[in-house]
């Protein structure tokens, strides 16, 4: 039996309590940025002013009211992206936006959170100004001091970067982002935290790199216009309105192009593989279960995923590490939207029709979708959120892969896609989840 003595585990304790959260973080490999120091801060107030922001924190704090805590309790919730994660999920959802730009949308606000993260720990530990509470013991914070340097403020970095990307993707609603970046810092100094300066030099170190990847973002071709049209053509999709025919050219993250895993083309539509593939489509008995997983997710394949990356970090206890967390958001993110790419380039680079335009006596649960069946798109970008959560979080790997399976599936189910659209969509996205992976395996993280 192994004893410990007393002075020995109250040094594991001692030890425990003052762990700093990711002090290397600054170091990171960013996405738009060159590197988390690009954008290093100056060095915050000195004593004096340090003296008068802490007797100024104290009268503030004990100003709050019912809804003042009530603002602690929401933007603290989780990491200081989750709420703007689901802020932006919840934007893209309410206003249909085709799955092409809700990926593209989500990735770039994931990568601002990330990269704002980055540098705001750079700062962090090139200054190491210490929480408010550990200058002065009398100050009573209304909720947990983060285990971290306070300058420059991680939850006015994250507010800063997230409100100007989303009033770039949104700008109809710029001042509703800019009043929750404010709240959002002031939930902040109610709970004293940190100080004004932190708040101050975070949110503009944020809207820094907001800016830096508003113009990426400007940069990646998804502006291009469509001229051309697909017609009525045997054996082959057509549309009057097809949903983003550019996708598949935009720029992604970490392939080179969408063409980089192109899927080599499926049967021809009168090929006895491809009549095959139909007939199953056809005798697929649809029952409360097949149902229910088409049905679920019918809507999109990127909220669940969120919803489920969510549901990692706070398993993972990484709600209280800004930097691991935005890591995941960034990289799951990343990952849907580069498969969402390349899926499109594969789709349009064969346009195979859809079963029921290929048989009309195939019946659907719901209207297709205004793009080529070849491959399904909720293949892809599960597998490759599946394969890069698996990697991330491993524990939960055969429960994530199975969760890519059905989401797959689920299109089969649907009637809008064959069994081997499903197939070789999980092919190009485990390969996009893997080519993620070979660069998180080389971020500097580990």
């Amino acid at each position: 039996m192994i004893r410990f003595n007393a002075a020995f585990l109250t040094l594991i304790c001692v030890t425990s309590l003052h762990a700093q959260v990711e002090p290397t973080a600054g170091s990171w490999q960013t996405w738009v940025l060159a590197s988390g120091s690009q954008m290093r801060l100056p060095a915050p107030p000195g004593d004096s002013a340090t003296a008068a922001e802490l007797q100024w924190l104290k009268s503030f704090t004990a100003s709050a009211d019912d809804a003042a805590k009530a603002q602690i309790v929401y933007w603290g919730a989780g990491s200081p992206g989750y709420r703007w994660m689901k802020i932006a999920s919840q934007e893209f959802v309410g206003r249909n936006v085709a799955p092409a730009f809700y990926t593209r949308g989500m990735a770039l606000l994931a990568a601002a959170i990330n990269d704002a993260t980055v540098a705001a720990w750079d700062s962090k530990y090139a200054w190491n100004r210490p929480r408010p509470s550990t200058r002065d013991a009398s100050l009573a914070p209304l909720a947990d001091a983060p285990r971290s340097p306070s300058y420059p403020s991680e939850y006015g970095a994250t507010a800063g970067a997230a409100a100007a990307v989303l009033a770039y993707l949104f700008p109809d609603k710029a001042a509703t982002f800019s009043d929750l970046a404010d709240e959002a810092m002031r939930s902040r100094l109610f709970a004293a935290t940190e100080y004004p300066s932190d708040s101050i030099g975070g949110i503009q170190l944020g809207r820094a790199v907001g800016a830096a990847v508003v113009a990426y973002a400007r940069q990646d071709n998804s502006d291009a216009a469509f001229t051309g049209s697909y017609p009525p053509t045997p054996g082959k999709w057509s549309s009057p309105n097809p949903t983003t025919p550019l996708a598949g050219t935009w720029k992604p993250w970490v392939l080179s192009s969408g063409s980089q895993v192109r899927l080599p083309a499926p049967p021809p539509a009168d090929s006895p593989d491809y009549l095959a593939q139909l007939a199953l489509v056809k005798n697929l008995v649809r029952d409360n279960t097949v149902q229910h997983s088409a049905w679920f997710w019918q809507p999109s394949f990127v909220t669940p995923w969120l919803d489920t990356a969510h549901t990692e970090v706070f398993q993972a206890g990484l709600a209280a590490n800004p930097p691991r967390a935005a890591r995941v958001y960034a990289l799951a993110a990343i990952a849907q939207h580069d498969a969402t790419i390349a899926c499109w380039d594969t789709k349009f680079a064969y346009l195979e029709p859809r079963p029921s335009q290929a048989d009309s006596t195939v019946t659907t649960l719901f209207a297709n979708p205004g793009h080529p069946g070849f491959p399904s798109g909720h293949a892809c970008a599960s597998a490759a959120s599946g394969t890069v959560l698996g990697y991330l979080f491993p524990a939960d790997s055969i429960a994530l892969s199975a969760q890519a399976t059905d989401a797959g599936v689920s299109t089969f189910n649907a009637g809008i896609h064959t069994m081997f659209d499903v197939q070789q969509g999980f092919v190009l996205g485990q390969a996009v989840g893997n080519a993620v992976i070979a660069r998180a395996s080389k971020d500097g993280s580990q």
